[in-house]
């Protein structure tokens, strides 16, 4: 029996609450522990990210699925998994926690709540490759998610470590994190000014994504495919 709204809502804030603070926590560590070392500091972030989305994904996925991402959230409303009258909840619950993930992993370091940034995240590059991170997202979740469910959370946080290395972006890939980064000053951080363009793009990238597995693999008439699609799909 799928678990009601109300659970489903906590699980999305609380998951999105804990990847916002990997997210930021992570970057804000290893900013001060690598010593000027950009590489170093992403490295540490892109590892804590991928490995923390595992973990979230497998703790949550069989309470709301565990989009943790609005854009998941239309596309799997779109595929019939979650149905239109619940998305509005799925987006709020993302991104209350996402906001108060930023907030937390503030605290933990002793820097103020909230701190608007300032970090320049923009150019045709830096949206192409928001596009490129979340349509890859997407396609790494519709290929896995029919034929091998239980290996979602591993090819996520696979797909999303390369992601930070191999997009000029550092793939942000989901609008909740991408609005709620906006509010770090920090290394993670990119101005609320570049935060349309980022998730047009992603946005676009989780639609086009959606519509190429639509056609690479139909939905299978005998299959539960909306009940599928929403006991698995996660991030």
């Amino acid at each position: 029996m799928k678990p009601s709204l109300h659970r489903r809502f906590i699980a999305e804030f609380t998951g999105s609450l804990f990847l916002l603070s990997t997210v930021v926590g992570s970057g804000i560590m290893g900013e001060r522990l690598a010593g000027g070392n950009i590489a170093i500091a992403l490295l540490a972030n892109t590892m804590a990210t991928g490995t923390a989305l595992v973990a979230l994904i497998l703790a949550f996925g069989p309470i709301s699925g565990a989009h943790l991402n609005p854009a998941v959230t239309l596309a799997d409303a779109w595929q019939g998994g979650i149905s239109w009258r619940e998305t509005p909840a799925y987006f709020a619950a993302q991104t209350a926690g996402a906001f108060t993930g930023v907030a937390t992993a503030h605290l933990m370091f002793g820097l103020p709540v909230y701190s608007i940034s300032n970090h320049a995240r923009s150019g045709p590059a830096q949206i192409f490759s928001e596009f490129i991170a979340t349509f890859g997202l997407m396609a790494v979740i519709w290929g896995c998610v029919r034929s091998r469910p239980a290996a979602v959370p591993f090819a996520v946080g696979a797909y999303i470590t390369a992601a930070y290395w191999f997009t000029a972006s550092t793939s942000f890939a989901n609008p909740a994190v991408t609005l709620a980064r906006s509010v770090t000053n920090t290394f993670s951080g990119i101005r609320p000014a570049d935060t349309p363009a980022f998730i047009a793009a992603e946005l676009v990238g989780a639609f086009g994504a959606t519509f190429l597995f639509r056609w690479l693999m139909p939905p299978i008439k005998s299959e539960s495919h909306a009940a599928l699609v929403n006991d698995d799909l996660a991030v």
